[in-house]
């Protein structure tokens, strides 16, 4: 059977669809997919091994040029791409107006969901086929319920297996990764308690490692890195880097963060942090893996940036609940409850 998912972003996004497709392998052996993503995410479907195909589009990018001749250009070789295979299926994972235009155009049984149970409820006009899902669960097991009722087989109880191979367990660097980066203001965990993180991980022998994604971040990095020759700015790094990184690591911390995710699907003893978000529907999901909340009066806010006007020791205020002790007890915790499983 073929099976085409429309999944294209964001990162968490992404990871938490890769789940489903372990349910389906073990259900049908014979199953394979092939995945429309955003060009940036591109690597994750080929990481797991049910994955014929990897489609990339670039919706992102083609907007800001919309009538170029590079841009109208790329947009036909895709629609010849996505129009060249007949598939048994074809699964819209996102239930986005944008993935609903996508699955449209693909040859093959659509499958979606319905418009109680979709974000942009009008897409459930689009699909051959829609399907209830309930809205209060985690994205992770939304995806998996969609793909079990599209491909008919009974949903799973066990824990999510995102199918990545992991390598080696026992060849793992004594070095944490510290995920600070991150796109909204009020997600951020303050600066002055990520060098205390790094003082205590260092101090116990770690080497600490400071990936970043763009120059605010690696400014970031260069900061908390400064004075400690056990710290280290990572060099810049695609996904597949990263992921590396992340495997042949002992533990990481991040706070809210597709990174924060890899690190959960690569089974990683991680720690991530939630202060203006709160974990239940879209937190990281996956063994040895800690979701710390802050307990403060107007948590969650989701607000992008913190509104709190009251006088603090840290902003964003509420992560004051959230120090760095606390999150280093438990991050010694998961590496300890890991190590003991081996």
């Amino acid at each position: 059977m073929r099976v085409l998912i429309i999944k294209t972003s964001s990162l968490g996004d992404v990871l938490h669809s890769l789940p489903a497709l372990s349910d389906a392998r073990a259900v049908n052996p014979d199953i394979s997919f092939d995945w429309i993503v955003e060009e940036a995410f591109a690597p994750i479907p080929s990481w797991h091994s049910a994955v014929n195909q990897v489609i990339p589009v670039a919706l992102r990018r083609w907007r800001k040029p919309p009538f170029s001749k590079q841009t109208r250009q790329q947009w036909h070789e895709f629609r010849c791409r996505i129009k060249a295979d007949d598939y048994d299926l074809v699964i819209d994972a996102q239930g986005l107006i944008k993935s609903a235009w996508l699955t449209h155009m693909a040859k093959g049984t659509s499958h979606g969901l319905n418009r109680q149970s979709a974000r942009e409820g009008l897409v459930a006009f689009s699909y051959d086929v829609v399907h209830q899902v309930d809205k209060n669960q985690h994205a992770i097991e939304r995806v998996r319920e969609l793909f079990a009722k599209a491909l008919d087989y009974p949903l799973p109880e066990s824990p999510p297996d995102y199918g990545i191979d992991t390598g080696d367990p026992d060849n793992r660097s004594r070095q944490l990764v510290f995920l600070h980066g991150t796109t909204w203001q009020s997600k951020h965990w303050p600066e002055q308690y990520w060098r205390e993180m790094v003082e205590l991980a260092t101090n116990d022998g770690y080497q600490v490692q400071l990936p970043w994604g763009n120059d605010e971040e690696r400014t970031r990095a260069e900061r908390l890195a400064q004075n400690n020759e056990k710290a280290r700015v990572s060099p810049a790094m695609d996904l597949n880097g990263i992921a590396s990184l992340l495997a042949s690591s002992t533990g990481a911390v991040a706070v809210d963060t597709g990174l924060g995710h890899l690190a959960a699907a690569l089974s990683l003893p991680n720690v991530s942090l939630y202060g203006s978000t709160d974990p239940f529907l879209t937190g990281t999901r996956g063994s040895h893996q800690a979701q710390l909340k802050v307990n403060f009066e107007c948590s969650p806010c989701l607000d992008r940036k913190c509104r709190y006007t009251k006088a603090s020791i840290v902003s964003p205020a509420c992560y004051q609940t959230l120090p760095p002790t606390h999150v280093w007890q438990k991050l010694q915790q998961l590496i300890d409850e890991k190590e003991n499983i081996k």
